[in-house]
């Protein structure tokens, strides 16, 4: 099995506390986020081939890397950098800090641990195709040498989405637009030119009618290259967790609506509001990532890691 930690928030950069301690406990409590109950995920290395992280921040993580490669899980970071001004983008790191911890995680871990993810792609009048071009191209001259790949998609324009992109065009004065597929494949394939002459594969997730010849199928959960890594093939079945999407087969342990990092186009967050409230019932010694309904479970106390085992009380995010 594959953890995924987490496409549904930002587990390294806000939660790091909370999973270092479920690691030391052996297994995670996750809601079903689509009704049902709820289901154990064990973490054990028995039960678990392989970690991938998503993330905008692994400063905070640090820690929880070491615990994870001292385990001996093999793990991939899928680490999002777009550079996007501050509309869009209330609270991500800068972009020359973000790239320093790919170099740093690169060098501590190995060459091929750490994809970037120049995603999603979002047209605005602060972010219109030329300006991606350009700010695409200087962060694929930074990340020259350390990674291979980087994955992009174009924003999916969600009811929630809309929403909160309206919102925030019209607290910060733009525009925002969803191009013809016509116009997003050309700006793919200038992209993909870009990300080759700086040595990176540039792979598109999902949106499987907007790949060209240059742009192939993007496998964000990827047994193959997490095989490399670990030296050793995993016993994953090769199956897609959604449709039209190249994964393999994988559990993920996060929430949605607990990401507070203010990206206006985030189809994890439907509410920012909801997210902060959210965060703030977060305990790190829970079994669960967020209690139900914002308010403490009296189930997790029984659940608690014992006190020969200290948990961590803080993420120490800065």
């Amino acid at each position: 099995m594959i953890v995924s930690a987490s496409y549904r928030t930002d587990i390294p950069a806000l939660y790091g506390a909370w999973f270092t301690n479920r690691l030391q406990a052996g297994f995670a409590r996750v809601r079903n986020p689509y009704g049902g109950p709820p289901a154990v995920v064990p973490l054990t290395r028995a039960a678990v081939d392989a970690f991938v992280f998503w993330t905008r921040n692994l400063g905070p993580f640090a820690t929880a890397l070491d615990a994870v490669t001292g385990r001996g899980f093999p793990f991939l970071v899928q680490y999002t950098v777009t550079g996007y001004p501050r509309p869009l983008e209330r609270s991500t790191l800068a972009p020359e800090v973000a790239i320093a911890h790919i170099r740093a995680a690169i060098g501590r871990y190995g060459r091929g641990t750490v994809i970037w993810r120049y995603d999603p792609i979002v047209c605005t009048t602060l972010t219109p195709p030329e300006w991606h071009v350009s700010t695409f191209a200087r962060l694929a001259q930074a990340l020259e040498g350390a990674v291979d790949e980087v994955i992009v998609s174009w924003c999916q324009i969600y009811r929630k989405t809309a929403r909160n992109l309206d919102t925030a065009a019209r607290t910060f004065g733009f525009t925002w637009w969803d191009p013809e597929d016509g116009e997003k494949r050309a700006l793919l394939a200038r992209l993909a030119a870009i990300a080759a002459s700086h040595g990176m594969r540039l792979s598109l997730c999902g949106q499987p009618g907007l790949r060209t010849e240059s742009v192939g199928e993007a496998r964000c959960i990827d047994a193959d290259r997490l095989s490399r890594i670990a030296g050793a093939p995993l016993g994953i079945r090769n199956y897609a967790h959604r449709k039209q999407c190249g994964c393999w087969a994988s559990r993920d342990i996060g929430a949605y609506d607990s990401c507070t990092q203010g990206c206006t186009y985030c189809y994890a967050v439907n509410s920012p509001p909801v997210a902060k409230r959210q965060r703030a019932a977060h305990d790190p010694l829970a079994d669960f990532l967020i209690p139900a309904s914002g308010k403490p479970d009296q189930s997790d106390s029984s659940m608690r890691l014992p006190a020969a085992a200290p948990a961590v009380a803080s993420d120490g995010c800065s």
